[in-house]
């Protein structure tokens, strides 16, 4: 069996069958694993049974890194080649849809309306951290190919966060009997437009205001995501009532934690751009 170095064929030929399979799993088609992997082997260099399905692990820690779905079944190995990683980018260069696509669980028009409260949960604390050297190769690929900018320049993920997020708060209220309040929820960047600094203008059942910024990834609970100033401004000046949203794993089963300020209490705030003027 060959224990040289993966080429950047074989990485091309096992991250196109990786995403097969994917598709499949996301789209609750049945699919075996053992056929994709033997078919796999004979257009391979000599390669071992273990070593493809280690490979597909690796393609597995990528992806996570990346801020995007993987197979569930092919649990994350890490210390892989920057090679692999180039090779997933070239497979989603190819294919610029998978990154646009819709949530497969994303209902009628008329569902929305009637969907349940998400189950929030905590946001991501050291108890649940990955250990350093994972943790710092995952970062490392988020931070090289701007996967909080391309969550951000995605608006139809951007759009459905809200709109399930509008739909929990209304659902949520209604729950707990107050229909009056559910009736003049506002989504505000619909509405008005971005700029308020939230997305979606609701209450809390006791009445008091709850200013939402939402922000969506298909990706882990800690996908870095990005964050305005103005929406920084007024989370500070309106401290009580601004919370930030956060829906992950989105497009499989959409999962939620809420961040209240002051935000540097739980995430690390990072300069990404500067406005250049004529002196």
């Amino acid at each position: 069996m060959s224990s040289e170095p993966w080429t950047d064929e074989e990485n091309d030929l096992i991250v196109a069958d990786y995403f097969a399979m994917l598709a499949d799993d996301l789209g609750g088609r049945p699919y075996n694993k053992t056929e994709h992997r033997l078919a796999l082997l004979a257009r391979l260099n000599g390669r071992s049974e273990g070593s493809v399905e280690y490979k597909h692990q690796n393609i597995s820690a990528v992806l996570k890194g990346l801020g995007e779905d993987w197979i569930p079944g092919y649990k994350s190995a890490f210390n892989f080649q920057m090679s692999l990683v180039d090779a997933v980018a070239r497979w989603l260069a190819r294919h610029p849809a998978w990154i646009g696509r819709l949530p497969v669980f994303r209902p009628a028009a008329t569902g929305l309306q009637e969907a349940a409260p998400i189950w929030i949960g905590p946001p991501p604390t050291l108890s649940n951290q990955p250990p350093p050297e994972e943790l710092e190769q995952m970062l490392h690929i988020a931070r090289k190919f701007d996967v909080a900018g391309r969550d951000e320049r995605n608006r139809a993920l951007g759009r459905a966060g809200e709109e399930r997020a509008l739909a929990h708060e209304r659902a949520s209220l209604r729950s707990a009997g107050r229909d009056d309040l559910a009736r003049k929820i506002r989504w505000v960047s619909q509405e008005d437009g971005d700029g308020a600094g939230y997305d979606i203008a609701s209450f809390a059942p006791d009445g008091r205001p709850r200013l939402i910024e939402v922000k969506t990834t298909n990706g882990w609970e800690r996908t870095p995501f990005h964050i305005t100033r103005n929406e920084l401004a007024v989370a500070d000046e309106r401290r009580s009532e601004w919370c930030l949203f956060r829906f992950w794993n989105f497009s499989r089963e959409p999962k939620a934690f809420e961040l209240y300020p002051p935000l540097d209490a739980h995430v690390t705030l990072t300069a990404t751009a500067f406005v250049a003027g004529f002196r």
